[in-house]
């Protein structure tokens, strides 16, 4: 019974929004302490830090716990990969980041502490979720671009290699190149120094900034946005379900249902 309190009350502190403000407050503070590292700091400022470090971690390690505790099944904790993810930042950051060998992952890990932002707040997750979804789909779009990359690097290596061998030297050379036109870094530069020999060489930046920096930078966001509108809707749809509000699905069913019985009705009348 004492146990089963405990764990009401844990799951109340979880789901009380300012815990979860609280939570990400101490995630900012912790990437702003990353920051801080960087800088020349006196010993005690350094020393201040570290305290503050060691704060945090264990604030982390707390929130976790709580959140564990709160768990109706506790094998189920472990299989959301949030709280997997959550849990080994924890746990590795406890290494102490001293003159070991563990130093550099310990402070590596503490900089990741940074992507717990991504577990706490839904939007972020829901941002990420789509993105990764998306991967499939944004494969093709790069395998098309990188072939268009490589025939216009080929064309720029053969017809412009003598004028600016540090530009057009190879084709792997030319890809950079052609890198710098599609994000518009200086392209000018680079498009007049090849009219000078070949007036018409515009036709070929022109060609290839419509096809990678337009064409394909509107693929790969319209393949994006449709990912996460479905995910949106199917977010959505989950937390109808949960709430026990009837689902778009269940709407649907429900008047296919009434069609079917008014379709019978119109039989029988006959």
């Amino acid at each position: 019974m004492q146990a089963s309190t405990l764990q009401s009350k844990f799951i109340r502190i979880r789901s009380n929004k300012i815990f979860e403000l609280l939570v990400i407050t101490v995630i900012i503070f912790s990437a702003l302490l990353v920051g801080a590292k960087t800088y020349e700091i006196s010993d005690t400022a350094q020393t201040a830090l570290l305290f503050m470090d060691w704060f945090i971690t264990i604030f982390f390690l707390t929130e976790i716990t709580i959140r564990f505790v709160a768990e109706p099944r506790k094998l189920d904790f472990f299989k959301n990969f949030w709280n997997l993810f959550d849990t080994l930042i924890v746990v590795i950051s406890i290494i102490p980041a001293d003159n070991t060998d563990m130093a550099i992952i310990a402070r590596l890990v503490r900089v990741f502490r940074v992507l717990r932002m991504i577990s706490i707040i839904p939007e972020l997750r829901l941002l990420l979720t789509s993105l990764i979804k998306a991967m499939p789909q944004l494969g093709y779009v790069m395998l098309l671009m990188f072939i268009i990359f490589y025939i216009y690097a080929a064309i720029g290596s053969t017809l412009f290699e003598d004028i600016n061998p540090n530009l057009w030297g190879d084709i792997t050379i030319s890809m950079l190149t052609l890198f710098r036109v599609m994000t518009f870094e200086d392209w000018t530069d680079v498009m007049y120094e090849t009219m000078t020999v070949y007036p018409l060489s515009w036709i070929f930046y022109l060609t290839f900034i419509f096809l990678s920096a337009f064409a394909f930078l509107n693929m790969v966001i319209g393949i994006v946005v449709n990912v996460m509108e479905q995910e949106n809707a199917k977010d959505r749809a989950e937390r109808m379900e949960a709430s026990g509000e009837p689902t778009i699905q269940d709407l649907s069913e429900q008047l296919a249902d009434i069609q079917k019985q008014l379709t019978e009705l119109s039989k029988d009348k006959k």
